[in-house]
């Protein structure tokens, strides 16, 4: 049975027997009142009334209630969503715009645009990045139009949008959030290089006080304190990697979840495989954490890592490290009392000057990609043969090529100085891996260098692979508030997706399969992602429902959400996955998609209860490839 809280709320007399003086409360705040005249006596002290009983649900299930759509395909027109309970107002970031479009969700099954956002008075041809809002305050993150430069924070009213107050902040403000008492604003300020790599800004998280939202002022938590200890952090995990880059320079947050008490923040550092612990009193970087490596070599963590030919292939692939590389992360209390983080093991890579031939030409001055496919990285003819195509000039001018370690990789075929079926498209050769990490090095980082023969030779030019670091995780994780791994759901994703008991659609009628790892761009591209990052996690949003505790999970490419129950940290349990991507296969897939549901998810937001239109709970997700905001409503399952 179902566990149920009932509380209870001391109502004055006056206010329990007299419902006129409610409505004439603001007049008589400032009267004497003494009773509530009446025949019949009565207890002058009546029982309380209890407060509607909170119920926990068995379990929940998503289905879809309206949607929202801009009719602008593949453009990013539906990004992040906010939403104000007391103007029953979404508030949805629209990188084509530029604005945050706002959603009148007064009838949530028609959501419908009321206005626009325009952060331009803030700043000349700015981008808004992120939305968040508390207490009927709006916070808008605006990239400069320059993104290299320093962004704003912005803060509207929700009713009547008008501008209160804005302030400067680091380069390239991306997610922002108010801390639970609504007192202080933090946001991730990226601070990507150009794509150049010429310039390269520092990453911080600007702390913004709002308790006079007409004057905010902010202290910023930075990296330099972290200057020079490059080495160390090195060798604890965190990836620092950037061409010529300090500790400052390279550490890039992107996302932020706060402690329930306000008193401490993290900040995952994506492409670092790390996160950043701060102090919210002090406004101090007090810790990089880093996130350690998910091994494929294990049962519970297999993959599919391959596109072509394209079929259902999860396995273990010994050797294969993954980097967790989360985007969305959440905190929340456990049952146990403890803080614990939620993460969305999303993966990215650094990819600069990838649209430049100049780079790909040999001008390691013009950008920096670390991503490049296992069956070139390790092909016998060297690296010379893919020069002008895909190969990074920092590499090139590592090494002449690269070679497996064939103790590590003997499962797949490999020998000394050949890797053999390891290349193969249906073994590694088609994963997308980088190239920065795995080779066998000396105490200083050098390489250590062998012969084409897979000898070890100081005149040699080859690099040894003894691991290949593929990107993310395919998964979400649990972890405590020092970043220690708790939990990760490892291969369920990619399982439950692959399953004969999966189904996709609005109705739930179409097998999952028909789109496994599948781009969120094409009808007819099963498979088509395996190489790369799965089905891509990026999205993760909390809600509570009586005593449980739910996650609900993005997946940006498949589509959809996963939703768990993460009431125990340590033993989180599958609950459902929905998703309204529907069959499409036209050759011009912008005609096509308005008739193919949610697709590319890229934002989510809980609604309680207590806070939604109807009364019901919801959760909202922005999707930016169909340009839609689908308005989930979750149902409640109770035990009989």
């Amino acid at each position: 049975m179902p566990t149920t809280h009932v509380k209870t709320m001391h109502r004055p007399a006056s206010d329990a027997r007299c419902p006129s003086l409610r409505l004439l409360a603001a007049a008589l705040l400032a009267l004497p009142l003494a009773a509530c005249l009446g025949g019949g006596g009565g207890s002058s002290n009546p029982e309380p009334e209890p407060e509607p009983e909170v119920r926990t649900p068995e379990s929940i299930r998503l289905n879809l209630a309206g949607r929202y759509a801009t009719g602008q395909y593949l453009v990013s027109a539906a990004e992040i969503p906010a939403y104000d309970p007391a103007s029953k107002r979404a508030f949805v970031v629209n990188a084509q715009s530029g604005m945050a479009d706002v959603l009148d969700m007064s009838t949530p099954s028609a959501p419908r645009r009321i206005d626009s956002l325009d952060a331009s008075a803030v700043s000349p041809h700015a981008v808004v990045n992120s939305v968040s809002v508390n207490g009927g305050i709006v916070a808008l993150a605006i990239e400069a139009e320059t993104k290299t430069d320093p962004g704003h924070v912005a803060f509207y009213r929700a009713d009547t949008l008008a501008l209160l107050s804005h302030v400067e902040v680091g380069a390239l403000p991306d997610m922002l959030t108010f801390t639970p008492d609504g007192r202080t604003v933090l946001v991730a300020n990226e601070g990507e290089p150009s794509d150049d790599y010429g310039t390269d800004p520092e990453g911080s998280i600007s702390i913004i006080d709002v308790s006079d939202i007409t004057r905010p002022s902010v202290r910023t938590a930075g990296f330099s304190a972290w200057n020079g200890r490059e080495a160390e952090l090195r060798a604890a995990g965190v990836r620092i990697y950037g061409p010529g880059a300090n500790a400052a320079r390279d550490l890039e947050p992107e996302y932020i979840a706060v402690s329930p008490d306000g008193a401490t923040a993290w900040a995952s550092l994506q492409e670092n495989n790390a996160l950043a612990k701060i102090d919210i009193a002090s406004a101090t970087v007090t810790h990089i954490l880093p996130l350690g490596y998910k091994d494929h070599g294990l049962e519970e963590n297999a993959l599919d890592a391959s596109d072509e030919p394209a079929a259902l292939d999860i396995a273990p692939r010994p050797g294969v490290l993954g980097m967790y590389q989360p985007d969305a992360i959440a905190a929340y209390q456990a049952v146990d009392g403890e803080t614990y983080l939620v993460l969305a093991n999303e993966g990215d890579a650094r990819a600069w000057g990838e649209d430049d031939p100049a780079y790909w030409d040999g001008d390691a001055a013009l950008g920096f990609v670390e991503e490049f496919r296992v069956k070139h990285l390790v092909h016998t003819n060297g690296f010379a043969r893919r020069r002008g195509d895909d190969l990074p000039p920092q590499l090139d001018a590592l090494a002449a090529g690269a070679l497996l370690n064939p103790d590590v990789f003997g499962w797949c075929g490999a020998r000394a100085g050949n890797p053999r079926a390891c290349r193969d498209d249906e073994q590694l050769g088609r994963l997308k891996v980088t190239w920065t990490m795995g080779y066998r090095s000396d105490d200083n980082g050098a390489p250590v260098m062998f012969d084409a023969a897979g000898n070890p030779d100081p005149a040699g030019d080859r690099l040894m692979y003894d691991a290949l670091y593929a990107f993310g995780g395919r998964s979400v994780s649990i972890r405590d508030a020092n970043g220690t791994l708790v939990w990760d759901s490892g291969a369920q994703f990619e399982r439950h997706l692959a399953s004969d008991d999966c189904r996709v659609g609005p109705a739930r009628d179409i097998p999952c399969k028909t789109f496994f790892n599948a781009n969120h761009s094409s009808g007819d591209a099963f498979d088509n992602r395996s190489d790369d990052k799965g089905p891509e996690p990026e999205g993760v949003e909390i809600g509570r429902l009586g005593n449980k505790t739910f996650a609900f999970v993005g997946l940006e490419r498949m589509g959809g959400v996963m939703v768990y129950d993460i009431t125990n940290a340590k033993a989180p349990s599958f609950v459902d996955y929905y998703n309204t991507r529907a069959d499409w296969t036209t050759a011009n897939p912008g005609d096509a998609l308005s008739a193919a549901g949610d697709l590319g998810p890229e934002g989510l937001k809980f609604i309680p209860a207590a806070d939604a239109p109807d009364g019901k709970p919801l959760l909202l997700l922005s999707n930016e490839v169909s340009g839609t905001t689908a308005v989930l409503e979750i149902e409640q399952i109770f035990a009989p």
